[in-house]
């Protein structure tokens, strides 16, 4: 593999990896010629029976499971259905956020004419759950914990923009020339290891 290429592997046994996925990769391949490198991809050059278990955002980096084999794809896609695995994530949001800890329980719908977008729906929405807690103040802005307690598509992105707090840098719900990048990031996860029942915890720094 070409050092371009490489993967950040955080920890790998017979049953799983865990890999930090960098911004602007997409982690599935997407449709079209164009869009088929990607994380999966790259992983099962190294690791030819490494499956998708859950999905980031091709914008945001962080912390992915890879399960090793079809029976373990089915448990730890079974795990994070069930709310078995603690998700947290790292972002900046515009604009100083008060109170500094609380939770945004608003509906999430796809917003068809706009697709891929998603939109908040009180009435076709899936319910949708994330906590937030601050973590530090700018001066125009905020870098925040979340927590989705729910797993719907763009859920983060969608939620902090609905309360007026859009993340810096997103294309899709805020402005993307605030930063960079979408300066979001998986930085934590934790669950029984689909195997041993050991208890993992896993940690990354946010690269922003």
């Amino acid at each position: 593999m070409s050092s371009n290429n490489a993967i950040e592997l955080i920890y790998q046994d017979d049953y799983l990896l865990l890999v930090n996925k960098p911004a602007g990769l997409l982690a599935v391949p997407g449709r079209g010629a164009d869009k088929q490198d990607c994380l999966s991809a790259r992983l099962q050059l190294q690791f030819p029976d490494a499956l998708v278990v859950h999905r980031l955002d091709m914008a945001t980096s962080g912390l992915m499971v890879f399960a090793r084999g079809a029976r373990m794809q089915s448990r730890l896609s079974n795990m994070f259905r069930d709310r078995e695995v603690g998700k947290r994530y790292v972002a900046v949001v515009a604009g100083r956020l008060e109170p500094e800890t609380g939770e945004v329980d608003l509906p999430i719908a796809a917003d068809w004419p706009k697709r891929p977008l998603r939109k908040i729906d009180s009435e076709l929405g899936k319910p949708s759950l994330t906590r937030y807690r601050l973590l530090e103040l700018d001066v125009s802005a905020s870098r925040v914990e979340l927590e989705p307690f729910t797993g719907r598509t763009h859920q983060l992105r969608v939620h902090m923009a609905a309360i007026g707090h859009p993340i810096l840098g997103d294309a899709l719900y805020g402005d993307e020339s605030s930063a960079p990048r979408l300066l979001l990031h998986a930085s934590w996860l934790s669950f029984a290891h689909p195997f041993s029942s050991e208890p993992l915890n896993f940690v990354s720094a946010a690269p922003f």
